[in-house]
């Protein structure tokens, strides 16, 4: 019996299409943990024509690509001091088929730059379709009306500013006491700034749920990969930001 339009879904009915659309989401196996998660979550490594394994963080790349989900401590031991590539080595030989390769001694900074990149990226194109909140008066504004879905702030933001917006922000919400607050980014002001082509970009605010989901899917892939996930998995953290760890 198919559900009317406009009536509400029951709890299982919700929970089984929830579970289909996770089964229909494309998944990959991290070459070093021999973990899966979703295409989005971790990160593709391709090989360029001169045969160096460079990160290909949007998956365009043409050719076999291999998949790692692991952080930058992880990759780092992986790749061992002295051994050409130690387990890592080993691991992109067999995703690669034995495919001639050449494993950069900077790669976990090549990885963590371009996944930096993917999210100011990310933050440009939110903020040229109009979903980017900026200015602390403009933030609280919204943040007090309870339409804010993601609130951030620069890495050097100061504490009083901070503490203020996260106030408006859990008012908004319904949620004082709760301790909620936004996230502070691995990014200073300086870097927000030049990629946003704004002055002293300090706080960050979207209000709409697409959008902020899409942010924060692009800030916890970064966030995972410094070691840094806390932020975005703490049982009281947004549903927005609590669904970054899951898509």
């Amino acid at each position: 019996m198919r559900t009317p339009n406009n009536e509400r879904l029951t709890p299982d009915i919700a929970d089984g299409r929830k579970a289909r659309a996770r089964k229909s989401e494309p998944e990959r196996r991290c070459i070093l943990s021999g973990e899966h998660g979703a295409r989005d979550a971790l990160v593709r490594l391709a090989i360029s024509p001169e045969g160096d394994v460079l990160p290909d963080p949007l998956a365009k790349a043409p050719g076999r690509g291999a998949w790692i989900g692991v952080t930058r401590g992880e990759l780092e031991a992986a790749m061992g001091e002295g051994k050409k590539g130690g387990a890592l080595r080993g691991a992109l030989a067999r995703a690669f088929k034995g495919a001639p390769l050449t494993v950069p001694d900077d790669l976990p900074d090549r990885v963590d730059a371009a996944l930096t990149r993917v999210l100011l990226d990310r933050l440009g194109l939110e903020m040229r379709a109009g979903n980017l909140i900026l200015g602390s008066d403009r933030i609280a504004e919204h943040a007090r009306g309870g339409v804010v879905e993601l609130l951030l702030h620069a890495s050097d933001a100061g504490e009083d500013g901070t503490s203020k917006l996260d106030q408006a922000w859990r008012v908004g919400r319904e949620v004082e006491g709760s301790g909620e607050r936004g996230i502070r980014l691995p990014l200073d002001r300086a870097a927000l700034s030049v990629a946003l082509g704004r002055d002293n970009v300090v706080h960050m605010a979207l209000a709409n749920q697409k959008a902020a989901s899409r942010v924060a899917s692009a800030l916890q892939r970064l966030m995972h990969f410094q070691g840094a996930d806390s932020p975005l998995m703490e049982e009281g953290a947004p549903p927005v930001q609590r669904a970054a760890t899951t898509n």
